[in-house]
């Protein structure tokens, strides 16, 4: 609504700034921050923690590059944001900057600590299953500062080019490495390491750390096949730890068992029906499992389990491979067939065949024959139009057949072993807890994955300074804890409640399971509006309007409704 002349309405966003101050509040945020924080300028012009506080807010929920706070700044209240209404003016990516440099140099492993021990009795989180993962953070840009050097007195990570799992083989990345607790799905560690750092050099010192933060080895530690190296399990199990990971290819237990059922047949047990997990009303998947035939050397249990879904996709995935490899075989057989070739030397003919079934992955299942012929070929002596006196010479030329065979020994070998995956554990548990131990609650972290890179919308990394990347990288966990933290309450209120479903979707459609971002989102909206006569007076506050759902919300979070009134 417009004002009439002389009048001029102030609004500004509320959004869900209470929601992000309530559980900031409750974390201590901003004590624990001055605990650990250097010692303040005296001459700064906007304390440090509210800086900090205030880009902490952007992660949770705008996401905002440096260069763009201040403008954010101006459509919001002041006090929401943790500032005052004279830092408005003063904010910019440079005074941003040196408030990264400057918790770059706090103690950030004790900052962290600190902050998790507070969370966890706050919210009396569960730290008895701990899920880890790592991913990488692909950096755009050369950061030729970025040598692992000291800076002020503390070691830096090194950019460097390694296994990206963002398929940017081409771009230096860092390694950053995630644990969250299986209660919530609530980050309690994380690391960013070299981006070169192997993923299983990293488990030993991952799991010291969690069992100082626990107090105790008492608790299930469980990882991808990176975890699933002799010395990271032997050391996990003599300091009385557990564990559970996924047993890896290489190891001679996995083709042990494959051999051993191509002429035997299992006991197999069927453990469980799950829903589809593409398909709305599909057929489920059914787990199997039986334990290995063969002991392990170290006496852990390894358990093979096989799924009715994973069947048909691996069968599904080993047809496709075939039929691409085929066709690319048959497209380079034309080839072959014309007067001139490309390829000249057998060797290059199958160099080429080999390079397309690498592409494709169908090696294992097709066995290629490279043929040489020598096919006659007659040119006149002379140059000049032949006639009945002309001599003709005669030469052979090389010309290349390639033929292909199915290996159907090797397809019948692996439709054996479709649908198949071992689980390596030294924990005295069924083979469904197993399961769903690592089915179920190990992708958790990979959600969390997604919610940095793209909701946080971490990377790409524009910020050139490596200590000031380390800085804002402790802010984006701290940004995934309150998001954690937030879809944890929701949904634990919901289920003492007896509530299945709450009206969060457009058009009021339901929802089973309230993510921290969607919230959010339903709070955007709410704004705040003050009315000012041309003398600048005050006439009239325009408090948020909150409607049903935004009051059930709030109500599911334990945050007041006075908490968006008379700001």
């Amino acid at each position: 609504m417009t004002p009439a002349r002389g009048f001029s309405l102030d609004t500004k966003v509320v959004g869900a700034h209470p929601i992000v101050n309530h559980f900031l509040k409750r974390l201590r945020f901003d004590e624990v921050l001055r605990k650990h924080l250097p010692r303040p300028n005296p001459r700064t012009q906007i304390p440090l923690p509210h800086v900090l506080g205030f880009l902490l807010r952007n992660l949770v929920l705008s996401r905002r590059p440096l260069y763009g706070l201040g403008e954010w700044a101006q459509v919001g209240i002041p006090v929401l944001m943790g500032l005052e209404p004279e830092h408005l003016t003063l904010l910019n990516d440079d005074r941003v900057g040196r408030a990264l440099d400057r918790l770059f140099d706090a103690d950030r492993q004790a900052l962290l600590t600190d902050l998790v021990v507070t969370m966890v009795r706050e919210f009396d989180l569960a730290l008895d299953e701990l899920h880890n993962d790592s991913t990488t953070l692909t950096l755009q840009g050369q950061y030729k500062q970025a040598t692992g050097k000291s800076i002020r007195g503390k070691p830096t990570l090194r950019a460097a080019l390694g296994f990206n799992k963002d398929y940017r083989p081409d771009l230096k990345q860092l390694v950053w490495i995630l644990t969250v607790s299986a209660d919530g799905s609530v980050p309690v560690h994380f690391k960013v390491a070299d981006g070169n750092t192997e993923d299983s050099t990293t488990h030993i010192e991952t799991w010291m750390a969690l069992q100082r933060l626990v107090g105790s080895a008492n608790f299930l530690y469980v990882s991808d096949c990176k975890l699933c190296t002799r010395e990271n399990l032997k050391y996990i199990h003599a300091q009385g730890g557990r564990f559970v990971t996924v047993l890896p290819r290489t190891w001679k237990e996995d083709s042990l068992f494959k051999d051993w059922i191509q002429t035997h047949t299992p006991a197999w047990e069927e453990i469980a029906r799950k829903p589809h997990p593409r398909v709305q009303d599909g057929p489920p998947d059914i787990f199997v499992a039986v334990a290995s035939p063969f002991v392990d050397p170290d006496g852990f249990r390894v358990v093979w389990y096989k799924s009715s879904h994973k069947m048909l996709r691996d069968a599904e995935t080993r047809g496709s491979l075939l039929e691409e490899a085929i066709k690319a075989l048959d497209a380079m057989k034309a080839k072959l067939e014309r007067p001139r070739s490309r390829w000249h030397t057998r060797a290059s003919v199958v160099q080429a065949v080999d390079a397309i079934l690498a592409s494709t992955g169908a090696a294992r299942w097709l066995e290629c024959q490279v043929t040489s012929v020598e096919k006659p070929i007659f040119r006149q002596e002379k140059r000049g139009r032949p006639g009945d006196n002309t001599r003709w010479r005669r030469r052979f030329k090389t010309s290349f057949e390639l033929t292909w065979t199915l290996r159907q020994e090797q397809i019948a070998y692996d439709a054996l072993c479709d649908g198949l995956f071992p689980l390596i554990t030294n924990e005295n548990i069924s083979s469904l807890e197993i399961l769903d131990v690592y089915k179920s609650r190990q992708p958790l972290v990979e959600r969390q994955h997604h919610i940095l890179k793209t909701l946080q919308a971490t990377v790409p990394i524009y910020l050139k300074s490596i200590s000031r990347i380390e800085a804002l990288l402790f802010l984006a966990f701290v940004a995934l804890l309150v998001n954690a933290l937030l879809e944890r309450e929701v949904r634990c209120a919901m289920e003492r409640r007896g509530i299945k479903k709450l009206p969060l979707y457009p058009e009021e459609r339901a929802c089973k399971a309230p993510s921290a971002e969607r919230i959010l989102e339903v709070f955007g909206p709410v704004q705040r509006a003050l009315l000012h006569n041309k003398r600048g007076v005050l006439i009239q506050r325009f408090e948020p309007e909150l409607n049903p759902l935004h009051q059930r919300l709030l109500g599911l979070l334990g945050v007041p409704i006075a908490a968006f009134d008379n700001r």
